[in-house]
């Protein structure tokens, strides 16, 4: 039986000031002034709408967190964060320990606002640095510098906020191994409770895609993760997921109920959103991508509806738990995907023979050698492969 999971929020804010070389997020450049008023009204019309038509509107279901993504949404003023919040948790109840984030870039307008956004509700802000090198931010179109990053985190510290987070990136154009550390090392030193540290990767609809430039080799970027990881677990950082540390207890909940195969709702330009239902049903949805046709009053918010359907779902489930490094609880897979464990007894026993798996009773731990050849652990799972 399908049993709805924790639910979430993800609000999309799609504004930045200028868009980098490597993003293929949902971002625009600024052209204009933000039309912060009527998006955050449109906001709270996409998200009352969703509540209704997905019959949410009785409270019964309170928001586990709530993440404000984009684009770069410390643009938006504090005030009308506040608002929207506010508009939020009018529509729909919040826990008691609801987790609320929002991407920020460390210049110097968003870096102040830091305490303000706290003030109306923000408790958690994850900062965009991507590295502490000043050539190294050029190449990758940041507009801020070292200084300001660094000036970022420490004003994040002051602010009073449950957490924060430093967004770090690695294999960076023309980047050494002592490059990368460095930068490691510079993070570290600015103790933030939690620490994304990811790959730099080329994607289509990018302009590192149609002018790449030249990248680390396999060997430097194997040692750059190797020495990395050392790095960061002698410093008390522990690995939850693929690209996410945290010191003890301060995993981001956000991406923790993602991963989990949970429920979000998707407010914003080009937002996603995923919803259980207790009749079995999985729904998946996509906002309107560009601004001008999500704030046209004439055009619906919604672009796209899709179902799950059972033959999808142990890809999916597997595909979302399998970034984590904690045991799958079997029964997780079966209230969340609404099906039995007969339906997997295939690719799972052909998995434990390769020790892509442990089976530990209750659970699943996937291993080193899982970890290794993830793109086979799932492909196990697609139903033509079973």
């Amino acid at each position: 039986m399908l049993v709805p999971p924790p639910l979430s929020l993800y609000v999309h804010i799609p504004w930045c000031v200028q868009k980098c070389p490597y993003c293929d997020f949902n971002s625009h450049a600024l052209k204009h002034d933000i039309p912060e008023l009527d998006y955050i009204d449109a906001l709270l019309e996409d998200l009352a709408i969703d509540l209704d038509r997905y019959q949410l509107t009785d409270g019964s279901r309170a928001l586990h967190s709530i993440f404000i993504g984009g684009g770069t949404p410390s643009l938006i003023s504090a005030p009308e964060i506040g608002r929207l919040l506010a508009g939020i948790e009018a529509r729909i109840p919040f826990s008691d320990k609801i987790e609320i984030t929002m991407e920020a870039n460390p210049g110097t307008v968003e870096a102040g606002r830091f305490q303000a956004y706290r003030e109306v509700g923000v408790n958690r802000i994850s900062i965009g640095v991507q590295s502490f090198q000043d050539d190294k931010l050029k190449r990758l179109g940041r507009i801020h510098g070292k200084d300001e990053a660094v000036r970022a985190a420490g004003l994040a510290q002051e602010a009073g906020l449950n957490s924060f987070n430093l967004d770090l990136m690695h294999g960076l154009p023309d980047q050494s191994v002592e490059d990368a550390m460095s930068d490691l090392r510079q993070a570290i030193a600015l103790n933030p409770p939690h620490l994304s540290w990811y790959q730099l990767t080329i994607e289509p609809n990018t302009l590192f895609y149609s002018k790449p430039p030249t990248l680390p080799d396999d060997d430097d970027l194997w040692d750059i993760f190797e020495q990395g990881h050392v790095l960061l677990a002698e410093a008390g950082y522990q690995q939850y997921e693929i690209s996410g540390y945290s010191k003890p207890g301060m995993q981001c909940q956000h991406n923790l109920n993602y991963w989990r195969f949970g429920d979000y709702l998707g407010i914003g330009c080009g937002a996603h959103g995923k919803v259980s239902f207790t009749d079995g049903r999985i729904t998946r949805t996509v906002k309107v991508k560009h601004p001008r046709g999500y704030l046209n009053p004439q055009k619906a918010y919604l672009d796209q509806e899709t179902q799950v359907g059972n033959e999808e779902r142990p890809f999916e489930f597997f595909m979302n738990r399998f970034r984590l490094l904690e045991a799958c609880p079997k029964q997780d897979y079966v209230e969340r995907t609404g099906l039995s464990l007969d339906t997997i007894r295939q690719p799972i026993t052909w998995a434990l023979d390769k020790q892509y798996l442990l089976d530990q009773g209750d659970s699943w731990q996937i291993t080193e050698q899982g970890k290794l050849f993830l793109n086979d652990l799932l492909a196990a799972f697609v139903e033509e492969d079973q």
